[in-house]
Parts: structure tokens; C-alpha cells; sequence
């Protein structure tokens, strides 16, 4: 049965819930006097997370008395040196840390990641979340999600859209398109114009979100679970990823990629977007809060990738406390402090999506905009999570595979053959 939670629903609980729960942390206040909670997150000071956290980071140590010691990691560097880092005195108390079997999952399943069932029932977290969003928060033995303990908890969410440049599709005499046909017709008015219509990058991850949405629109939930929770082998050849790949080669053909998106990082994409270079760009709500901020030449807006019941998405990256964590209670009163409504409302109205916010106060239209479309999207079950989650290497492989597939130097079946063995090394274990 599909999952119709909204995201804002339960809003007289989570009330109740804070005014207890605040009670609690008061009477706590004296013990943590002196210490010290040290903090990992990879957000930008001027995105939705990176200030709404700064506020609880301020909420925190006036209320507990502790001090927050906070270093900015880079995404990258987290990623790739958890396990490392983690299992080593070197660990902070909490961190943001990515979702998925190949992330979170690993670490849970290596012993890494603290247990955190019970504080999640201690200060009723499992209520403010959606249960289409519990799933990347809990984990079983082997490190799949879904199911077993929580081994995170999210505190905002995020999905893929398609950004676009109002005035450039004004200049053209096109609306945002409704149908597919109609998204290829505006990729061949723009490219026909001299524009190179899609911002793109394959060294990092947004050619790699586009592709899983081209194979999603031409995907159901059962092929979503088979893909990422194992439920039954995957089809490399199929449609799907045939579809997908496929798709992306012809777009490369055409010029609505350009085929220097191999070289190119995210930043360098969501750049071009910024300044007008190409009026598309397919990515995630991460970069509604600083588009909101950078772009001054041009209105914008999004819309729904046409014809896809299904879009990547889900909780956003999670805190996580590290089993080696040498304060996690205080841990988990910063945590408790993000879910508060005041936190959760500077990160809807700075261009974040909330997942326990009270909805009378986000005020910005601009970020009801981006919070509408999330619960359209999660009201009919179509979060479908993102490609590089099943193994701890795929992101890489996706990425290096997609580039071969721009420059050429790999054709479609030659890439889905290598993406499907390096997948089935992995998941095959799981199935057995």
C-alpha cells in the first residue's frame, strides 16, 4: 500500500511533544557545564541547513552550558574517509553523513554508527518523521535500510527537480513542459538557438541524478526496491537503464550536453545555471536556498521532471553519532534541538524543505514553492532515492562510467555491462 503522509501532518503532537521535551532538557542543564560537543557538517553558511543550524548550535550551548567545537568538512572528504576517521579517537560526537545502504548502511553494519533507538523513543522523533522518511534512518545487520534499528535521524528533506530559467523561456515563447515530448522540444528550440539547454557535470553527481531520472520515468516501485533494496536481480539490459543511457548519449549527440560536462565538477554546473549559461539544470533542493541568494539576473523557477511518478529523493543526509562518540547524550539534545519548530522554520524559509516544521510559519513564498512540490511528490509514494546508494563504491564507478560514456570512449552497452557487474560483485552477497 502507497504511504500518503505529508510532511507538515501531525502538527498538534509535535507541539505537545516539544513543550515536554523542553522540560527535560532544562533539567539537564547544570551536568553538561564545561563540556565540550564536537560537530562535523558539510553545509555553506548561507544554505537553509547551515543557517538553521547555527541558530541551534547557539540555542544549545546557552541551554546546556556546553560548547559546541565545530569544524566544516567537505562532502567529499567525509565521504571518503569515514570509516577511517570513525574508527579512530579522531571521531566527533555527531556528524552529517550521508544516507544509503553504501554510506550510513556500511558504517551501521561495520559497528561505526551508535545505536539510537531508544533516544529516538525518548524524545519522540520517530513521531515528527513521515514514515517514507524513516527509511534511510534505520538499518538492519547487513546494512540495508528500512528496517532494524535507527542508526540517524534526518532532520530536513530533499529530492531532484528541474531548475529553470523563466526569462530565458520567456525569450524562446515556452512553459515549462507538461509532457516529455514537450521537455525534448524545448531542448531542441534552446540548442537550435545556440544555448546548450542542460547544465551538466559528470565528475561529480548531477549526470548521475539526470540518468536515474530518465531510467525512473520509465520505472516502477517494484524495479525502485529491486535496485536499491535488493529485492530481486536487476536487469542491466532492461529498459530502465537501456532507456537511460541511451538517452544520455543522444543528448551529448545533439549538443544538449556538452560533452566538456566530463571535466566538470557540480559547482562548475550549478554555476552556469546561476549565470544564465544554460537555462536547465536537473539537481537537487540543496541549491534552492543559494540560487534564492546568487541569482539576480534572471526569475527562475522549477518544475516536476514530465511523465515520472517517480523522482529522487528522500530524508536528507542524517545526524549520526559515531559508537566511539565521547558525549552522545549531548549529542542527542542537539539533534532534539533541529526538530524544534523554530529551527525547522529557518530552514523552510531559507529555501530547505522541514520535516517537522508548523506550516503557518514558513513565509517566504519562494520556499513554499519548493516545500509544495516535495509533498506532491512524497503524498504519492514517488521518492525514489538516488543511483550511487546499493554499494560504497558506485558513486565513483556511475560517475567515471558516465564520463566514458560522454567523450566517447564507452558506448551505452559497454557502460551498463561494467555498472552491472560492479553492481552484481556487490549485491549478490545479499541475495544469496
Amino acid at each position: 500500500m502507497k504511504r500518503r503522509t505529508r510532511v507538515f501532518a501531525g502538527i498538534a503532537a509535535l507541539a505537545a511533544a516539544t513543550t515536554v521535551l523542553a522540560g527535560c532538557s532544562g533539567s539537564s542543564t547544570d551536568s553538561a557545564e564545561g563540556k565540550t560537543l564536537t560537530l562535523w557538517h558539510y553545509e555553506s553558511t548561507d544554505s537553509a541547513m547551515g543557517k538553521a543550524w547555527d541558530e541551534a548550535i547557539k540555542i544549545f550551548e546557552e541551554e546546556t552550558g556546553a560548547t559546541v567545537k565545530f569544524e566544516e568538512k567537505g562532502f567529499e572528504q567525509i565521504r571518503s574517509t569515514a570509516s577511517q576517521v570513525l574508527n579512530s579517537n579522531e571521531a566527533p560526537d555527531i556528524l552529517e553523513y550521508a544516507k544509503g545502504n553504501g554510506t550510513a548502511g556500511l558504517l551501521a553494519s561495520q559497528g561505526l554508527l551508535t545505536d539510537m533507538t531508544d533516544a529516538v523513543e525518548q524524545y519522540g522523533w520517530d513521531d515528527k518523521l513521515a514514515p517514507a522518511l524513516q527509511t534511510t534512518a534505520r538499518y538492519n545487520d547487513e546494512g540495508i535500510m528500512g528496517s532494524g534499528p535507527w542508526y540517524g535521524v534526518p532532520n530536513y528533506g530533499e529530492f531532484v527537480t528541474v531548475y529553470y530559467n523563466k526569462d530565458a523561456f520567456a525569450a524562446q515563447g515556452i512553459e515549462p513542459p507538461t509532457t516529455y515530448a514537450e521537455f525534448e522540444a524545448d531542448l531542441k528550440k534552446f540548442k537550435d538557438a545556440g544555448t546548450t539547454p542542460l547544465a551538466e557535470s559528470a565528475q561529480e553527481y548531477p549526470l548521475g541524478q539526470l540518468w536515474y531520472q530518465l531510467a525512473l520515468s520509465k520505472a516502477d516501485r517494484d524495479w525502485v526496491n529491486d535496485y536499491q533494496l535488493y529485492s530481486n536481480p536487476v536487469d542491466w539490459q532492461g529498459e530502465p537503464l537501456t532507456y537511460a543511457t541511451d538517452t544520455i548519449k543522444d543528448y551529448v549527440d545533439k549538443g544538449y550536453i556538452s560533452q566538456d560536462a566530463s571535466g566538470l565538477k557540480a559547482e562548475d554546473a550549478g554555476v552556469s545555471f546561476i549565470n544564465g549559461d544554460s537555462p536547465m539544470f536537473v539537481s537537487g533542493s540543496w541549491w534552492y536556498g543559494r540560487f534564492t541568494q546568487e541569482i539576480t539576473g534572471f526569475d527562475w523557477g522549477i518544475f516536476e521532471f514530465p511523465e515520472s511518478e517517480l523522482s529522487l529523493g528522500s530524508a536528507g543526509n542524517m545526524w549520526v553519532v559515531p559508537s566511539s562518540a565521547k558525549n552522545p547524550d549531548l549529542a542527542y539534545k542537539f539533534i532534539d534541538i533541529t526538530m524544534r519548530p523554530e529551527i525547522q522554520a529557518i530552514l523552510g524559509n531559507n529555501g530547505g524543505v522541514p520535516v517537522a516544521a508548523n506550516i503557518a510559519d514558513i513565509t517566504d513564498e519562494k520556499s513554499k514553492e519548493l516545500i509544495d512540490q516535495f509533498n506532491t511528490i512524497n503524498e504519492r509514494d514517488g521518492l525514489a532515492f538516488y543511483p550511487d546508494w546499493p554499494t560504497p563504491t558506485f558513486y565513483d564507478e556511475l560517475n567515471g562510467e558516465l564520463q566514458n560514456l560522454i567523450n566517447g570512449s564507452e558506448d551505452p552497452t559497454t557502460v551498463l555491462s561494467t555498472l552491472g557487474g560492479d553492481y552484481d560483485s556487490y549485491v549478490d552477497d545479499f541475495r544469496k
